[in-house]
């Protein structure tokens, strides 16, 4: 029965496969960005319909909850989640479907990610006789802005009636090739919070050096001090967690002969502990408030806390390896690193056993290598039929379990 189903749904990944082409390709050229996926949401509300998937829209301002029944449907329930939102990116290329909003583009391959769960949900509702339990389909919002579309559609219950006992999501990975998959059990991704400096001295004429506090050296001494405590080998004065500060603008609005006011900073804090994030934000304030009276200035040291670190469940994700390895072929599955980038998938791993893995979309052969948050950033469309089909059998085979 299983050799026949698996059978079956990679037949149907086939057989679906120009239109789950055509899905992702609509969503490509019509990218939206975070919280106003506003007519990414009615088309996938249309091709739910479409499908006969029963569904709820409206779930944190644009996200949607489907619902595909089996047999006994309330025995056991699996989520599988796609996000929905683009970056404010101006697309390169000349592809068919490339983006048609200026500035606005779907460079972290979440066009991928829903279009493979609606082509997912299409064989699912198809096969629905064919498994015990209900799967229940979350097309979420506003993955790449704070607070996470994630953590809202949680707080509004789209993890209840019915709670599902795992959940499952996949992201577009061009450093793999299409057709594989990168799968890591444990600690995966990195919590991720942003930083912000506002580093007060006393401003004047550059020639008067008596008459001012330089606050452009007072935020060097602080980025190097930093630095020092916090990433440079030998120097570290913290726990052996995987950890990276880091600070990507800085702004001192003064001239050659003007020395400013105020200069402002702002970087990145990433780790997987929580405890030690709680920590190093105390570290971290501290050491900056402290330089900063002693060079006879001052520093606000303002810390938006973002998405948790996200841990893929053990045991789940053992399975999900060995049934990847039975619809993809062992040699398809392949072992991959932790990553210090951060996503809000993790927030649903803190409610329920959770596997995020990843979908290989790159092809040297035809140049399509670009990371993903790129202008020229594209992928492998037969990832597609990979991507829809396994989808469909990983939450066949838990629910089966």
């Amino acid at each position: 029965m299983t050799n026949t189903l698996l059978a079956q749904i990679r037949l149907l990944a086939k057989d679906f496969f120009s239109e789950t082409i055509a899905c992702r390709r609509h969503l490509h050229s019509n990218p939206e960005l975070s919280f106003a996926e506003y007519n990414t949401s009615e088309f996938i509300a249309g091709k739910l319909k479409e499908y006969k998937i029963a569904f709820t829209g409206g779930i944190a301002g644009t996200g949607i909850s489907g619902i595909i029944e089996g047999k006994n449907p309330l025995k056991k329930t699996i989520a599988l989640r796609a996000d929905m939102d683009a970056l404010p990116i101006q697309e390169a290329g000349t592809a068919v479907y490339k983006s048609k909003i200026p500035g606005v583009m779907h460079a972290c391959g979440h066009d991928v990610h829903s279009a493979s769960l609606l082509g997912a949900a299409r064989i699912l509702q198809r096969l629905r006789g064919h498994f015990e339990g209900s799967v229940k389909l979350i097309f979420q919002p506003g993955e790449e802005k704070l607070p996470g579309g994630a953590s809202l559609m949680i707080k509004e219950g789209v993890l209840e009636n019915p709670r599902p006992s795992a959940i499952l999501a996949q992201h577009v990975m061009p450093q793999l090739e299409a057709g594989k998959i990168g799968i890591r059990k444990g600690l995966y991704m990195a919590s991720t919070d942003e930083l912000y400096l506002s580093v007060k001295g006393k401003g004047g004429h550059a020639a008067l050096p008596d008459t001012y506090v330089n606050p452009l050296l007072i935020a060097s001494a602080i980025l190097l001090k930093l630095q020092e405590d916090f990433m440079n080998p030998g120097t570290k004065k913290i726990p052996d967690i995987p950890t990276v500060l880091a600070f990507g603008k800085i702004e001192g609005r003064g001239a050659t002969n003007v020395i400013p006011q105020e200069v402002t900073l702002e970087g990145t804090f990433r780790t997987m502990d929580e405890k030690w994030r709680s920590e190093a934000h105390g570290m971290m304030k501290a050491a900056a408030e402290k330089i900063a009276a002693q060079m006879h200035g001052s520093c606000d040291f303002t810390i938006i806390r973002g998405y948790p670190f996200l841990i893929n469940d053990e045991n789940l994700t053992e399975r999900v390896r060995e049934y990847a390895s039975e619809y993809l072929g062992a040699e398809n599955v392949v072992e991959i690193d932790r990553w210090m980038t951060a996503e809000d998938f993790a927030y649903y791993t803190h409610h329920t056993a959770a596997c995020f893995y990843r979908l290989g979309t790159r092809n040297e052969s035809r140049g399509i290598v670009s990371p993903v948050h790129t202008p020229s950033f594209d992928i492998d469309e037969n990832a597609l039929e990979t991507g829809t089909g396994l989808m469909a059998w990983l939450a066949i085979c838990e629910l089966n379990l």
